[in-house]
């Protein structure tokens, strides 16, 4: 039980990470409608709302990172609004269509954000089925808890604590810890420098464990065009981007 746990976990953890992030909100690389479709159920499967609305709020934060303007910041709203507070809020229940103008133009998506508590419902159902309430309660229950806050973390957390290596104008940082539970996506102060790029953890040592998948993924030709950082970008330091 605690394995298929795991497994949920880990697989939706990479709808967030890969589909979600990397791909809906940076557009980092490319891939076929029928595999785009099967990024948004996976990020759908986690009950974090649709694609859509999680790109359009997360392309807003990188607009407005650590500005008043920006809807998850610890440094305007503190610890608890920036990890989950926002989240709870009605006020950003919609979303803004001109922020993914890219994304609304396929139907199937603009459904599933639609419709985005059915993916959860469904798993959430084959959970209680294959293992009754121990199932629902530990492969659903406690993996989502806990896929929502090592999400949440990222907003929160890597805003707080770590090192930077970039200077960003915000508050992000670099977290090992967190690029182990996340996926990667703990290199926060590494993609809020470069953001536009598939790896997030720009040296050798720094664990993606995305990434990894994602060049998998290339390597049997599911996706292409993997972005990666450019040399200028990884030979960087926070001293020499302040100088410049």
């Amino acid at each position: 039980m605690l394995a298929l746990a795991l497994s949920l976990f880990l697989i939706r953890k990479f709808g967030i990470t890969g589909g979600y992030h990397r791909y809906f909100s940076h557009r980092s690389f490319k891939t076929s409608r029928w595999f785009q479709f099967v990024l948004a159920l996976l990020g759908g499967m986690s009950a974090q709302k649709g694609a859509l609305w999680w790109a359009a709020h997360h392309r807003h934060h990188h607009q407005h990172s650590d500005a008043p303007e920006d809807i998850h910041s610890v440094k305007q709203q503190g610890f608890y609004w920036a990890h989950v507070g926002w989240i709870l809020a009605p006020d950003y229940n919609e979303y803004d269509a001109k922020r993914v103008k890219d994304l609304v133009k396929f139907p199937e998506l603009v459904w599933l954000d639609k419709w985005h508590f059915i993916p959860p419902m469904l798993l959430a159902l084959l959970c209680g089925w294959l293992g009754g309430w121990a199932g629902f309660l530990w492969c659903f229950c406690v993996s989502t808890v806990v896929l929502y806050h090592t999400t949440f973390f990222i907003n929160s957390l890597c805003h707080m604590l770590g090192k930077r290596r970039y200077e960003t104008g915000e508050s992000s940082k670099n977290s090992f810890i967190m690029a182990l539970v996340t996926l990667g996506e703990g290199w926060h102060n590494n993609h809020h420098y470069y953001q536009h790029c598939a790896r997030q953890g720009f040296r050798w040592w720094e664990i993606d464990i995305t990434y990894y998948v994602l060049k998998i993924l290339g390597w049997l030709r599911i996706v292409r065009d993997i972005k990666e950082p450019p040399r200028h970008v990884v030979e960087a330091t926070l001293e020499r981007t302040a100088a410049a």
